[in-house]
């Protein structure tokens, strides 16, 4: 067949022409029109997500008892301070999350199935942020040491993420540059690409295929979701920006180099603190680096990457600096927990009730890529109804569980590394946790990714 002959070849130049404009429309982090702003809710709720690549040193990050009367590991011990807040949880894993570097950080928020003719599917910050949008000037934050960050649409497409803090600092809380005058004359030169294309994509759709098609459709939705952000960034251009102390704006408006990994990580969670106590945004995820690129902290003698670390081998010294690494991380991440506790919102409580935050992994023992029994941290939310103190812990409801692989030290053996390669409750799925946090934050919902039933907590 003469493929010059087929009705539904289409000119790529024609296509083009009719898609151009569309193309170069950005991507916005206002997602809010003007007047939702004014409908504030009594009580904000928040929610943040931390993310540690490569997994831990499950033997030190462990905690053996569950319930209530649980002693802290030696990598969770910077949090023994909040052991009323938080929920340390053991045995979730992620069933369709392939033992590879990328496809567990991917995944980690989405409980999404990616195998090579997947594509993700939204993660929980995303369809949190669908409904707490309407109240914020920023739909969410995302931040990450590299380019990709926690946050997935719902077409799968992965969110841009900041990394610099001045950079986060100025999008959260300054005039845009050239002033509003400019920024509004830019934002609606964009406005209604879509529109003003719309007959010659609808005449294309018609010499396409199905698969074009769907394709041509995920892409206008793509489209279509941009020109709504930047309708909204328009019309919060008239609300006046938050006010910022000079104390926050010294401690938050500042670049931090990435060899001071404490200054850094604290800097990102005081902006966190700083954009939900003034109410920019209620979602926020933080990632602390990639699987594979996780950088060192020769602030403590670590001048290998994570990554590095992670892959042992077996040998003690880089077991060691791995266990000095995960609590390095961890007392960060109490440091958080402490500034939100510390801090009161627009209503004068503290943020920590209103503010849920999940500290964890998708990866379980770094050396095999296990990925089963994530090493997990529930934090905060007690005015969601959350009820903290305990350690849950599924693996012990597991048929055939036999608890934990004790020495006669009382020190977990390496035979407990067959239980973060292989989950002991194959039911017990982390999208019933994400399900969880979604539904405390108002989504209305009876399933997220592949939950089977919601956490009780």
């Amino acid at each position: 067949m003469n493929y010059l002959s087929q009705s539904w070849l289409l000119n790529r130049r024609h296509a083009l022409k009719a898609l151009g404009s569309c193309i170069s429309l950005p991507m916005l982090e206002c997602m809010v029109p003007l007047r939702a702003a004014e409908e504030q809710t009594a009580t904000p709720r928040r929610s943040a997500f931390i993310y540690l690549a490569n997994g831990v040193h499950s033997l030190n990050y462990q905690i053996t008892t569950a319930g209530k009367d649980y002693e802290f590991s030696r990598s969770l011990k910077p949090l023994e301070k909040h052991r009323e807040v938080i929920t340390p949880i053991s045995g979730l894993h992620h069933p369709g999350a392939i033992s590879h570097h990328h496809n567990c950080i991917d995944v980690f928020l989405t409980g999404g199935k990616l195998g090579p003719s997947d594509r993700n599917t939204i993660s929980v910050d995303q369809k949190i942020a669908e409904i707490t949008a309407k109240h914020t000037r920023v739909a969410s934050m995302e931040v990450a040491l590299t380019q990709g960050s926690l946050a997935w649409t719902a077409d799968g497409v992965q969110l841009p993420a900041l990394r610099r803090c001045s950079e986060i600092f100025a999008t959260l809380f300054e005039e845009p540059k050239g002033g509003k005058t400019e920024q509004r004359r830019a934002l609606r030169r964009k406005a209604s690409v879509l529109d003003a294309n719309l007959s010659e994509v609808r005449q294309l759709e018609q010499k396409m295929g199905s698969a074009d098609k769907g394709r041509l459709d995920q892409y206008l939705n793509s489209v279509r979701e941009a020109e709504i952000r930047t309708r909204r960034a328009d019309a919060w251009l008239d609300t006046p920006l938050p006010e910022v102390s000079e104390d926050d704006r010294k401690r938050t408006n500042r670049d931090v180099a990435a060899t001071m990994a404490g200054e850094y990580f604290r800097t990102v969670y005081d902006l966190m603190v700083l954009a939900f106590q003034t109410d920019v945004t209620r979602v926020a995820t933080f990632s602390l680096g990639g699987e594979g690129d996780a950088f060192s902290i020769p602030e403590i003698g670590i001048t290998e990457s994570r990554h590095q670390l992670s892959h042992h081998g077996g040998d003690a010294g880089y077991m060691e600096k791995l266990t000095n690494y995960d609590t390095f991380a961890i007392e960060q991440f109490s440091y958080f927990l402490s500034r939100l506790a510390d801090t009161k919102d627009l209503n004068g409580k503290p943020l920590l009730g209103s503010t849920m935050a999940l500290f964890g992994s998708g990866m379980s023992y770094g050396h095999s890529h296990g990925n089963a029994n994530l090493p997990l941290v529930l934090a905060g939310g007690s005015d969601l109804g959350l009820k903290h103190g305990s350690h849950l812990d599924f693996n012990k409801d597991a048929a055939g569980f036999q608890g934990y692989s004790l020495g006669v030290d009382g020190a977990l053996t390496s035979a407990h590394y067959q239980l973060c390669s292989r989950p002991a409750n194959t039911d017990a799925h982390m999208s019933n946790l994400l399900l969880l946090m979604a539904q405390r934050m108002g989504v209305e919902t009876d399933q997220f990714g592949d939950s089977n039933k919601v956490i009780e907590l």
